[in-house]
């Protein structure tokens, strides 16, 4: 966990040296199971409402935003969306679409020995492209 804890203080110092940068908040949020990996939540000044949630494990570096829940969408437009979310994946510098559950996201991962400065662009990323696909995307939304 001080391991995990280090790892993520270093991300957060990254993401605060970037050119422009204008404010990071992160929380650390303990493990849910004894078996777990702890998860920062990191939120970049402007994009409040869209966190990342960093976790590390032995064999990666995972940063997830989640957009919005199946609840949130147009039945009458869902095909088409996740049609248009198949085809912006290939598009969309240092992420993916997926789906947790019934929480739509947004994630990129990197080698668990990436950099604070790598995984730092990645955060940087994943929220830019959470905040632009919520814009593409909203006409699929209620």
């Amino acid at each position: 966990m001080e391991m995990a804890m280090k790892q993520m203080l270093e991300i957060e110092h990254a993401l605060l040296r970037r050119p422009g940068s204008i404010g990071v908040t992160s929380k650390l949020l303990p493990p849910t199971a004894a078996d777990g990996v702890p998860v920062m939540r990191m939120s970049i000044e402007g994009l409040e409402e869209l966190p990342v949630f960093v976790t590390a494990t032995p064999s990666q570096v995972l940063c997830i935003c989640y957009l919005w829940t199946e609840a949130e969408i147009r039945p009458e437009r869902r095909y088409e969306m996740l049609e248009a979310m198949m085809d912006l994946n290939m598009a969309i510098p240092l992420s993916n679409f997926g789906r947790v559950g019934e929480h739509y996201v947004i994630f990129g991962s990197l080698a668990h020995d990436a950099s604070a400065d790598s995984i730092a662009t990645d955060v940087a990323m994943v929220a830019d492209n959470a905040f632009e696909a919520l814009d593409v995307f909203s006409e699929f939304l209620k």
